[in-house]
Order: structure tokens, then C-alpha cells, then sequence
């Protein structure tokens, strides 16, 4: 899998925001009509994440330009029809549609000033928001987390299984980046804390956005010199180390589920899988 590595298919337009023609930039424009949980209206009963093109709205969010259209998203309060979730989508439109839950659910939630508490209303096209009684400005918050793919010295490969899940799903180790921390430092101390891991070295793959809540994923691979595991019990149920062959089998015969295919932890577990 080479999607978390590829340049972005949105160009977000920067230079069109504020004080932009955006009636000019709405003709044969679209729109992403998004709830508060993320689900993205779907056009006319179509299983695409396109939505018929219509009269822009004071709340609409530029998006950027992908695919020689621009999009804008639209906060609504819920979806009449049929909706679907940006991990739903192609790879080809998870760009707009991870920009389009992430701002769609900020702007939707009308979040108060930091500063004074008072009202908010939405600025540069939905690129900020602003206060309405002091005027300061406030950006979309994205909080980062870790996934690590850990290898023990015989290069198999840990999965664990959270308390959570189904009885049957696994994936790699991750968790929110703490205050002053590192991405690197986190690495190491969710891996002690949630599977008792004393990691080697850790080295940085790639990132992928993941709107819900609002986080981005950064993607490491980790060795450890000891394969005795001591999972959490709080977070992480149990937790083994495969090879790949014996992973290839556990997956043939549902023993194990892996996590979904738009997933960055889904792309870590294939490329050991491939001996990358």
C-alpha cells in the first residue's frame, strides 16, 4: 500500500480564501453535507461521496480543489437518505473527505471563544472561526497519536486486542502523543504501559488524518529485544506476537480480524507482512 505516502489530491486553495469570489469558485462545485458523527450524505441513492452541486450557504466550508471540481462541506444536523463514512470512501477521495468530517463536525459543534467564552461565526471560508465579541481567531484542533508496528528479534510481529473490540479483532499498538512529549517518546512509553514492551529503536513511516475525534496518526515501526508481553488489562485485553505465516492462517480461518484496509495500522501490518 502506497497511499499514506503519496502528495495530497486536495489542493486546498489558500490563496482564495477571505476575500475570494466563492460564488465564482461554487459554480460546478460540490458539497458534503456532514452530521455531527461523521456520515456523509451520499447523491441521489448513489454509493459516492459526491453530493449534487446547489446555492452555497453562509456555513459552507471551502474545502479545496481534487479532481477538477471545488468542495465545499456543509454542517447538518442529521442526514435524510443515504450516508456513508469517509473509511468507506476510495483512497482517491479520503483527502477531501477527512478535511470535510474534521471541519464539517468543528464547525458544527459552533465552539465558544477561548478567550472570552462568547459566540463564534465562521471566517475565511471556514479556514478559522471567529469570535464575535473580541474578534480572536481559532483553528480546527488536531490532537496527534502514535501507531507502531513492534517486531521482537525473530521479526514477528505483536498485536494485541482490545477490551473494546469484538472478540476477534487485532492491531498494533497506538495512543495519544502526551504534553512535551515527543512522537518518538510516546513510542516507547505506550508500548510499556499498554504490553509491558521495552522497545530498542522506533522509526517514523508515515501519517495519516483520522477526523474521529480529530487526530492524526503517526506511523512508526519499533523493535524490542524481549517478546514477553504484560498487557494492561484497563485498555488491552491480551496480546501475542505472530509470524507471518502464522498471522496469513489466523486471518484465513477468522481467528483473527485485521483492521480495515483504509486504515494506516492496516498499512504498517502489510508492509511487514511484504518483509518491508
Amino acid at each position: 500500500m502506497t497511499q499514506w505516502t503519496d502528495p495530497s489530491t486536495l489542493d486546498r486553495m489558500p490563496l482564495e480564501r477571505g476575500e475570494a469570489d466563492l460564488d465564482g469558485a461554487w459554480r460546478g462545485a460540490l458539497v458534503l453535507r456532514v452530521d455531527p458523527e461523521g456520515r456523509i450524505a451520499a447523491a441521489d441513492g448513489i454509493p459516492e461521496p459526491l453530493a449534487a452541486p446547489g446555492r452555497r450557504r453562509p456555513s459552507d466550508i471551502l474545502l479545496g480543489r481534487a479532481r477538477d471540481h471545488v468542495w465545499f462541506a456543509r454542517p447538518v444536523d442529521r442526514i435524510v437518505g443515504e450516508s456513508i463514512g469517509w473509511r468507506q470512501a476510495a483512497a482517491a477521495d479520503q483527502d477531501v473527505l477527512a478535511s470535510a468530517v474534521a471541519l464539517g463536525r468543528w464547525h458544527g459543534s459552533a465552539p465558544a471563544c477561548e478567550r472570552c467564552g462568547a459566540a463564534t461565526m465562521t471566517h475565511q471560508a471556514g479556514a478559522s472561526r471567529r469570535c464575535t465579541h473580541c474578534g480572536e481567531l481559532a483553528f480546527a484542533r488536531t490532537d496527534p497519536c502514535i501507531i507502531i508496528a513492534i517486531t521482537d528479534p525473530d521479526d514477528r510481529l505483536l498485536l494485541a486486542h482490545n477490551v473494546a473490540w469484538e472478540a476477534s479483532r487485532v492491531s498494533i499498538v497506538a495512543g495519544f502523543i502526551e504534553a512535551g512529549e515527543s512522537a518518538e517518546q510516546a513510542c516507547f512509553r505506550e508500548a510499556q504501559e499498554e504490553v509491558g514492551i521495552t522497545l530498542d529503536s522506533v522509526r517514523y513511516i508515515s501519517s495519516q488524518p483520522w477526523p474521529l475525534p480529530r487526530s492524526l496518526m503517526l506511523g512508526f515501526v519499533g523493535r524490542t529485544v524481549d517478546s514477553r508481553i504484560t498487557v494492561d488489562g484497563d485498555e488491552i485485553a491480551t496480546g501475542a506476537f505472530y509470524t507471518r505465516e502464522e498471522l496469513v492462517a489466523a486471518v484465513e480461518s477468522d481467528e483473527v480480524v485485521l483492521p480495515q484496509r483504509a486504515s494506516i495500522a492496516r498499512s504498517l501490518i502489510e508492509q511487514w507482512l511484504s518483509g518491508r
